[in-house]
This record gives C-alpha cells, structure tokens and sequence, in this order.
C-alpha cells in the first residue's frame, strides 16, 4: 500500500508557483503593452500552469515503474525533435536562436523535453546494471554516447545553459548510481575541460566571458544584461521597492519576466523577498534528496535523483548569472520565470517526484531522521 505524497515538497512547490505568478503578473505588462494588452503574458503564463497542473497529477497517478519502457522511445523521439527544429518550415528561430518546433497550433522546445528525458533514461540503465561496477568503456558507449548527442544538439541551437544542465545532471547521476570515483574524475576532467573550449573558441561566448570579468568594458553590448541585473537587485535593498515598482522592467532589463525575472524580484520584494526564494529551493532540494534517499527501489531512487539534480543545477545556474556569479546565460529559473514547455515539463517532473515519495520507507525515514 502507497503512503500519501510528501505534503512538505507540494507546499513548498505551491510556494514557488505563487511567488512565480505574482512576478510574472508585476514584470511582464510592460512589454504586453507592445502588443496592446498589458495581460497577455499573464494569460499564456496561467494557460501553461492549468496544463502543467494536469501533467503533474498525471505524473502522481501513474505507476512510475512504467516509465521504464518508455526510456529509449523517449529517447529516440528526443533525438526527432531535436534534429526537426533545424529543418525550414519546422523550427523557429527567436533572437538568433532555434530552440523552437513551430505547429502551428503549438509551438514546444525540445530541449526541455530532454531533461526529463535525460533522467529517466539514466536511471533506467543504471538501475538496469544493479549496482555493477561496470567498465568505463560501456560506461561511455551505452549511458554516456546518447547523452552527449543530445547535449552537442542543444549546443548548435545554440543553447549553453541547456547543455550545461544535462551535463551537471548527468554527472550527479553517475555519483549516485556509485560509479568508480575514478571514472567520475575522468569524466569530470573530461567535461570541464571541454566547456571551456567552446567558452573561448566561440566569438559571442568569448565575449560573454570577458563580459562576466569586466562589465563595465561594454555596457551597451556583452555586458548590458549583467549591469542592468545587478542594478536592479542593488536597488531593491532590504525590503524592496514594493509589488509592481520596478524600474528596470521598463525596457532597461531585458527577458525581464523570463530568465532574469529573480533580478525584478529583487529590486520588488528586496532581500527578504530575494533570499525567502533560495530558502524555499534549497527546502525543495533538501526534500528531493529525502524522497531519493528512502525509496524502495534503484530506480525510483535514481529518477528522484535526477529530478532533483536537475531541478537544483538549473536554479543554481540561473541565480548565478543574474547576480554576476556566472557568465550570461539564457536559462529560466524554475517555477518563477514565464513559461511553456519548460513549466509544464518541471511540473510533470515534480509530480513524479511526489509519485515516488509515496513509496518511502516511513519508518527508516524517521529512524534516519
């Protein structure tokens, strides 16, 4: 017999949810106006939540060891869509980037998709091993070899901060299906060393970096973005300038009600407001690592995993970047920012989160503490 879902993570989701759509309500009208209705964010942002909220309840309903069969068709549908985008007619391209497949009637990125996917099928071929300590060789071939396909993919769309969230998750997945450590740092080296070659052998990624040393060298160009972000949550101080005060959000910060949206509530809600949000992640990780850690099986374990690392390596990467911490980086911060594919797939991803912690183990969770 199933427990209840842990009510702890729903609440704290909630949380996030609602501190998500009071800002995208206070940020977004500004450029709305543009298009001659100052609610028009607001409504798709609400459309995206009633459909994430379905994708949700249906990830708590549905027995998640059944996911298991559907690791590699996903997979190979990932592989699909993410080769489509690049076709005329097909993907849609915005600021310079294709990110986009464009129906018609709807319009998703893919590489969000794939971060869902990219967990689920980890942990089903790490639990499918059963704990071997396999050679660094199938290692590589058979868990490794799709995994970097998808990430090369996203990187010509391009889009770094995607790449960057498979590949950190990926890594903490191997961590946790206890592979050789000195796999791990093989790897580890490998990877590292490979994103700082494409940071300096790309002209807008190099700039972005000189950018994230020096600002102030071109702050009408690279380095706009940051300045302005860090302007806004310096002005914000201990309390804020209230709901809806902003003065960055009106043209001077762009993607204001997306990735940078933590800036606007920054310079809205103050420290309080900005710190309270890092609490509530850093609760929700805590939470995930709970569920991962007293769950029945390998699998579930390894999939609560997953969706935690990867939940908290992009919320950590967004949160670096508006406050200068890291190099500028298109990636939103989760349940906060406006979004589509991205929330929806979040929110499916938490409710299979919640599926899972219905099967701890209550009495050594307590024993554990």
């Amino acid at each position: 017999m199933k427990n209840k879902p842990d009510y702890v993570l729903l609440f704290i989701l909630l949380a996030l949810l609602s501190i998500g759509f009071v800002m995208v309500f206070s940020s977004s009208p500004t450029l709305a106006l543009r298009f001659g209705d100052s609610y028009m964010y607001l409504r798709r942002h609400i459309f995206h939540l009633a459909i994430g909220f379905v994708a949700l309840i249906f990830g708590l309903q549905v027995d998640y060891q059944n996911l298991k069969k559907w690791a590699v068709p996903s997979l190979f549908a990932v592989f699909v869509m993410l080769f489509l985008i690049f076709i005329p007619g097909i993907g849609r391209s915005i600021g310079g980037a294709v990110r986009w497949i464009d129906l018609s009637f709807v319009s998703f990125q893919p590489s969000e998709i794939s971060k869902m996917v990219v967990v689920l099928f980890l942990a089903f071929i790490f639990s499918s091993w059963h704990g071997r300590r396999d050679t660094l060789l199938r290692i590589l071939l058979v868990a490794l070899a799709p995994i970097v396909l998808i990430a090369l993919l996203i990187l010509k769309q391009p889009d770094l901060g995607t790449m960057l969230v498979i590949i950190g998750t990926t890594f903490v997945m191997l961590f946790i299906a206890g592979i050789d450590w000195r796999y791990l740092a093989f790897l580890g080296a490998t990877g590292a060393g490979a994103i700082a070659v494409l940071s300096v052998t790309t002209a807008y990624r190099f700039r972005r970096m000189v950018a994230f040393f020096n600002p102030w060298e071109s702050p009408q160009d690279v380095g706009f973005h940051i300045i302005q972000s860090l302007l806004a949550i310096g002005s914000g101080g201990l309390f804020g300038l209230g709901l809806g005060a902003s003065k960055q959000k009106f043209f001077y910060l762009p993607q204001h009600y997306t990735d940078f949206i933590y800036s606007i509530l920054s310079e809205e809600l103050g420290f309080l407001g900005a710190f309270g949000v890092i609490v509530l992640f850093v609760l929700f990780i805590i939470r995930g690592i709970r569920i991962a850690r007293f769950t029945r099986d390998e699998f579930g374990m390894l999939l609560a995993g997953g969706i935690v690392a990867w939940i908290g390596i992009q919320a950590m990467i967004n949160l670096f970047v508006v406050t200068g911490l890291f190099p500028t980086t298109g990636i939103p911060l989760p349940f906060i920012s406006f979004g589509g594919t991205a929330l929806v797939v979040s929110l499916y991803a938490v409710g299979v989160l919640l599926n899972i912690s219905r099967t701890i183990r209550v009495d050594e969770e307590f024993a554990g503490g």
